[in-house]
């Protein structure tokens, strides 16, 4: 079998330059309240943007477990029932992750 018979993309590739615009801007939102500690600012300001990060970060996260389901999983379910078993499983830990955090 040839190389390109083994390819996959992943689910998000369509959408990849807007996950890395969005992890750029969580990656400045971080090094931004890093500069807050430094500059010892109210707690309450640090927190509110803790928690601005922090659903940018989930909303990422809900992007890529939205794009796994409708890509990965549909077509592991194409292939069969224990590779479609085995995504399912790795969807169900993964937001499980999510739920915990």
């Amino acid at each position: 079998m040839s190389d390109t018979a083994h390819e996959h993309h992943h689910g998000y590739i369509n959408r990849k330059d807007d996950y890395l615009k969005r992890l750029r801007r969580i990656e400045g939102q971080a090094r931004g309240l890093q500069r807050m500690v430094e500059e010892e600012q109210y707690c309450i300001d640090i927190l509110t943007q803790v928690s601005a990060m922090t659903k940018a970060l989930q909303s990422v996260s809900l992007g890529l477990l939205e794009e796994h389901l409708s890509h990965c999983v549909v077509d592991a379910a194409r292939q069969g029932d224990a590779e479609a078993q085995v995504k399912i499983k790795e969807a169900s830990d993964a937001i499980a992750r999510l739920v915990r955090s």
